[in-house]
């Protein structure tokens, strides 16, 4: 069993990472359902938070089905960042985690997300603040460091732990990198192997498979893998790897059926909640994968793209299932 603070969660849980238009209610929803274990919100702008910004108050919406969930914030101003607590805690999440690795430049100009990992005493002293602040068990996201040659990881995630954070996931790669090249776990599995770190420690990067999940456990000796890109239109990915955990065998793909069927859903849910016109455009990003695999389906791909009107969308999903009716996933 692996616990953040009180939460008890099953051995080497997999967490759906916090991902900028992609890990809102419906999609959390839908994760949850095939087997995610922690879900996290998208990041939340602590400065959008205490303006009353309505894009990031609304990323607040949290659900009793998701739980356990955690809100993640970012900012590098402290006093900005102790009241987005504060307004967090109204929400009453099960966990707030801390982003310490959004390599988008917006962010890091501010001096946060990675920002911060040129400035470590900054990012410790935040952590301890908002732990002080809170009842809430906080947790942190993080990459290696800001380039290879300021890589510290294992001292900056004990003295995280030794401020109170309860848990830490990291991305293998540092922020000049951005998502290029391969994530790189040994520095990852050195953090688990310091003798002094008693809190989980989550892998992040390029967990593409099962198998590669189950390499992170068995040959890095991680607690746990935080899933993020692999997800995106395919929330099955969850069940995929828990089977191939248990049974060392894949699962069969889910069918045309199932796809359409969950697509529907997921832009419905989307629909109801953030309206017609960002519930259709914020889902489009998924069709790609939902249908991967499928020949020839560029002109279908297209119209889910394109079509403002969901009943036209609904359509061309009635369309697609008559269409390729036979197609087997590979």
């Amino acid at each position: 069993m692996v616990k953040i603070d009180n939460i008890e969660l099953p051995d080497f849980p997999l967490l759906l990472a916090p991902m900028e238009d992609v890990s809102d209610p419906p999609f959390r929803a839908l994760c949850k359902e095939q087997g995610a274990d922690v879900v996290y919100t998208e990041f939340i702008s602590s400065e959008g938070l205490i303006r009353d910004a309505a894009k990031s108050v609304m990323k607040l919406d949290i659900y009793e089905k998701e739980r356990p969930v955690g809100i993640q914030i970012f900012g590098a101003n402290l006093d900005s960042m102790l009241r987005s607590v504060e307004i967090v805690e109204k929400t009453n999440p099960d966990i707030i985690d801390i982003n310490f690795g959004c390599p988008v430049k917006k962010v890091v100009c501010k001096g946060a997300g990675a920002g911060i990992l040129k400035d470590i005493p900054l990012m410790v002293k935040l952590t301890e603040a908002m732990v002080k602040h809170t009842k809430l068990p906080v947790t942190v996201k993080t990459r290696l460091g800001w380039d290879h040659d300021s890589i510290k990881i294992v001292e900056v995630a004990e003295r995280l732990q030794d401020v109170g954070c309860k848990a830490i996931a990291i991305h293998g790669r540092t922020r000049a990198q951005m998502y290029k090249g391969d994530a790189d776990w040994k520095p990852i599995a050195a953090v688990k192997n310091n003798p002094r770190m008693h809190i989980p420690v989550f892998g992040n990067g390029d967990i593409s498979s099962p198998e590669r999940a189950k390499e992170m456990r068995d040959e890095y000796g991680l607690d746990g893998a935080m899933i993020g890109r692999a997800t995106i239109g395919y929330p099955w990915f969850f069940k995929e790897v828990k089977h191939y955990f248990e049974t060392g065998t894949h699962l069969p793909k889910p069918t045309l059926a199932e796809r359409v069927e969950v697509a529907r859903r997921h832009l419905q849910m989307s629909i109801d909640w953030k309206g017609e016109r960002l519930g259709v455009v914020e889902t489009r990003r998924h069709y790609t994968n939902y249908f991967k695999g499928i020949p020839h389906f560029k002109e279908y791909r297209l119209k889910m793209v394109t079509l403002d009107d969901p009943q036209d969308i609904y359509a061309v999903f009635d369309e697609v299932l008559e269409k390729f009716a036979d197609h087997q996933f590979a």
